[in-house]
Order: C-alpha cells, then sequence, then structure tokens
C-alpha cells in the first residue's frame, strides 16, 4: 500500500483516474482567476478613462487657446464699427478740410482690422444682391423692392464676423420680399 501511495505523482492528486473527465480545480485557483479577470477589466477601463480625459483635456486646451478671446473680441467689434460709421459720415466737404484727421481714423481703422485678423477675427462682408444666408445674416427688416428677388440683400448695415470658423456677430442686412422679380 505504501508504493502505490509513493508511485502516484503530485499531477494525478484529485484525479479520479477516469479517462476523459477533468480533474477538480482548487477553488483558491478558481478564486484567484476570478480576481485577475476583474481586476484585468478594471485596469482596462481605468487605462481608456485615463485615455479619453487626456483627449478632452487637449481638445479643452486647444478649444481654449482658438477661442479664448471671442468675450475681447466681441468687446472690439464696437470699435470696429465706430470708426467704420465716422468714415461713412464723412463727406467730400469734411474730408477736404479735415484729410489729416480722416486719414488717421482709416490708419486705426486698418490697424485694428489687422491685429483682429492675426487673431483669428474675419469680417463677414455681404454685398447688395447677395442672397441671404441665415448662417451669416441677420435680417433686420423686410421690404419689396422692385428688380430684386425675395431674399436677396437689399441694405448692409453692419458687417458680421467669423472667429476661425465660429460665428461671432452676424451681417445685419435688409432682405428683399419680392415674390416676382
Amino acid at each position: 500500500m505504501a508504493q502505490d501511495q509513493a508511485a502516484q505523482t503530485p499531477a494525478e492528486e484529485g484525479d479520479l483516474g477516469i479517462e476523459g473527465i477533468e480533474p477538480m480545480e482548487n477553488p483558491e485557483l478558481v478564486a484567484l482567476r476570478a480576481e485577475r479577470d476583474e481586476l484585468r477589466d478594471r485596469f482596462m477601463r481605468a487605462l481608456a478613462d485615463a485615455e479619453n480625459t487626456r483627449k478632452r483635456g487637449e481638445r479643452d486646451r486647444r478649444e481654449a487657446e482658438q477661442y479664448g478671446s471671442t468675450r475681447l473680441a466681441r468687446d472690439l467689434l464696437p470699435v470696429y464699427d465706430n470708426l467704420r460709421r465716422a468714415l461713412d459720415a464723412a463727406n467730400d466737404e469734411s474730408r477736404a478740410v479735415a484729410a489729416a484727421l480722416i486719414e488717421g481714423v482709416e490708419l486705426t481703422l486698418r490697424e485694428l482690422l489687422s491685429v483682429m485678423t492675426k487673431h483669428g477675427v474675419t469680417p463677414i462682408v455681404p454685398e447688395i444682391g447677395d442672397t441671404f444666408d441665415p448662417q451669416q445674416h441677420q435680417a433686420m427688416f423686410e421690404a419689396p423692392v422692385q428688380g430684386t428677388k425675395a431674399g436677396q440683400i437689399i441694405q448692409v448695415m453692419t458687417e458680421g464676423f467669423l472667429l476661425h470658423d465660429r460665428l461671432l456677430r452676424p451681417a445685419q442686412v435688409g432682405v428683399s420680399s419680392n415674390t416676382q422679380g
């Protein structure tokens, strides 16, 4: 009987000796494998979450860099509008009398526009006769005007502006309501 026990190898322990039937697994081993699988799953989820957080942070940083000046740009638009109005109000007589002043206002307006363009602010300058685009224009009024088609711009009150690809302010326009053309 001692020989029979000695002949049994450790690999055969727990083996029922019947071919085709798996040996019974140790409950500790089953528990450790389950814990390993759970920890692997939690690790992979944490890794994916960290990667998503990194990507979101990078996107937020890029957007802050690109669109962080939105408030300042919006605050500068009335300055641009007032300089433009001052130039539009100057008639030939006042241009002759105050040529240096008019030139100074023109230079200031050009410099302001140059700085705004440098920082991604570009004007939307619709022309009379262009088609109204609700993505870039704001209709201030509608009026029937002979020789125009419905939806054509008939007056431009203020220019609009984009900050990169986002609308800062729509151009304010009057639109024809003619149905004939």
